[in-house]
């Protein structure tokens, strides 16, 4: 009796690994599109912005500037020109892991962001904000395609990415370069 169980067992758990092998070989990005639709969820207009209901979004977005969503957090003022930290923040998104530039229109740029294992899409809207006086900052919006929660990954990312900006920002200050 108990080899029959294991036996069953067994095979449910080959039938598992085989079947998730199979995603993978045909490409799990396939899967998601074809379940969920495009992976990128298209601009976001930060003067018009409405927050999502479910828990899946994180917005960083500088005081006044996001009148109908509440943000996250609002991002530092860099000492930097617009034009600047624009190709700064560039920069950082192209060197996270699963990270592609989607769009880019006249101060703002759309990226897909794909999770490492699963391969889940996230799209991040960046739009930077001229200060004036060779001061700017940046209004971002991370969210995701799928699930209801992202267990804070998309919080964490643009956590990830403004500590990354200012670091560039504050070595290119001290004459270290970005």
């Amino acid at each position: 009796m108990k080899k029959s169980k294991a036996l069953k067992v067994g095979l449910a758990g080959a039938g598992l690994g085989y079947g998730l092998w199979r995603i993978w070989e045909t490409g799990i990005e396939a899967v998601w599109q074809r379940a969920f639709g495009a992976p990128d969820l298209g601009p976001a207009d930060f003067a018009t912005l409405r927050r999502r209901r479910t828990p899946n979004d994180c917005l960083a977005c500088p005081r006044d500037f996001c009148p109908g969503a509440e943000s996250d957090f609002e991002p530092p003022v860099f000492p930097v020109s617009s034009e600047r930290l624009r190709a700064i923040v560039r920069d950082v998104a192209s060197r996270e892991h699963g990270t592609q530039l989607v769009e880019s229109t006249s101060g703002q740029d759309r990226y897909l962001v794909r999770t490492r294992l699963m391969r889940f899409p996230d799209t991040v809207d960046v739009k930077v904000v001229d200060l004036g006086d060779d001061r700017s900052t940046v209004a971002l919006y991370s969210r995701s395609q799928i699930g209801r929660s992202d267990l804070g990954a998309n919080g964490k990312r643009l956590r990830r990415w403004i500590e990354r900006i200012s670091t560039s920002v504050e070595a290119e200050r001290r004459g270290s370069g970005p």
